[in-house]
């Protein structure tokens, strides 16, 4: 990877703290992955809109999971272009703050919205008789508007604290896009209040969701294995492989993510940072339609349809 180029913040805006500019330094382009997530999570919204089939709770849940994950993949990427594309390498003081509300508050909605998911297949392995009772319409949204809700307060307190920091500068952040640790260590002050804080609002939020979540898929996994066949328990378990694959996706980078940036300091290269949150940003929306594609029957079958039509017109 390239070494990082160092430049100081431009001093016609460095006189006022609203009006500064703060330098981003990109390492690499990632323009081609965000196109792939909008085209595969595009075909995968069509196919869950026009399959009647489709319809159920779960699908319900992988659309907003969809809609994030482009969301979470776009937010970054005109920053990222306008480097290359116009060599445009400041973003305004109000923008930077902008781009880190709209990155967390979109992080942890997906992580409440994997818990979810997860409810959604304890429900319907240990309680089915209960499952369209439990999981209507009315109650999705109240854990859409819950999960809503917990982003925004929590997301809104960490640039609360940031706000409250002096900046001396230089204001330059080694990263493609501007995110809480990153602008926190900016500030020419002690941050160890950011950093607690921070890592308690990744712990109640991710944290939480990764604990629930595990023991959602514990207490599915005995009742599986208390299934009499082994058809039964091979179709109840095929029903949650997708989900498990996102998962893992999603917690694994940013777990490490989360811990390297506040405990790792020097002992990390700095550019390691840099790849895992591209990675945590780009890759899983990119690859989660393609995993919901390949192992769900319906949206797959659904997806072929969609493209055999558009390839008649060409």
């Amino acid at each position: 990877m390239s070494a990082f180029n160092s430049s100081h913040v431009n001093p016609s805006h460095s006189s006022c703290w609203v009006g500064q500019a703060w330098k981003l330094h990109v390492p690499g382009s990632p323009a081609l992955c965000p196109q792939l997530t909008f085209w595969g999570t595009a075909h995968l919204l069509i196919a869950i809109q026009t399959e009647p089939s489709l319809h159920k709770p779960l699908d319900i849940f992988l659309c907003m999971l969809a809609v994030i994950d482009l969301a979470l993949a776009q937010n970054a990427v005109p920053q990222v272009l306008s480097v290359f594309w116009f060599n445009a390498r400041e973003i305004a003081f109000s923008a930077c703050f902008t781009q880190m509300f709209f990155i967390h508050f979109i992080f942890i909605m997906q992580s409440a919205i994997l818990l979810a998911m997860a409810f959604d297949r304890y429900v319907a392995i240990c309680d089915p008789l209960r499952y369209t009772t439990i999981l209507m319409h009315s109650k999705i949204g109240k854990i859409t508007a819950a999960a809503v809700i917990r982003g925004v307060c929590l997301v809104a307190s960490l640039i609360f604290f940031l706000k409250r920091l002096p900046y001396c500068g230089p204001n330059v952040i080694y990263h493609t896009f501007c995110e809480h640790m990153g602008i926190a260590r900016l500030a020419c002050a002690d941050i160890m209040l950011n950093i607690w804080h921070g890592l308690t609002v990744a712990l109640v939020t991710t944290g939480l969701d990764a604990v629930f979540i595990i023991v959602s898929y514990i207490l599915i996994l005995q009742t599986v294995f208390r299934l009499p066949s082994k058809d039964a328990r091979l179709k109840a378990l095929g029903t949650c492989g997708s989900h498990i694959c996102v998962i893992l996706m999603f917690y694994i980078p940013a777990f490490f993510s989360i811990f390297a940036y506040h405990f790792g300091g020097a002992n990390i290269p700095h550019y390691i940072h840099v790849l895992l949150a591209n990675v945590f940003v780009i890759v899983p929306p990119m690859l989660n339609p393609i995993v919901y594609g390949v192992r769900t029957r319906q949206i797959r079958e659904q997806v072929i349809q969609e493209l055999c039509k558009a390839g008649k017109w060409f």
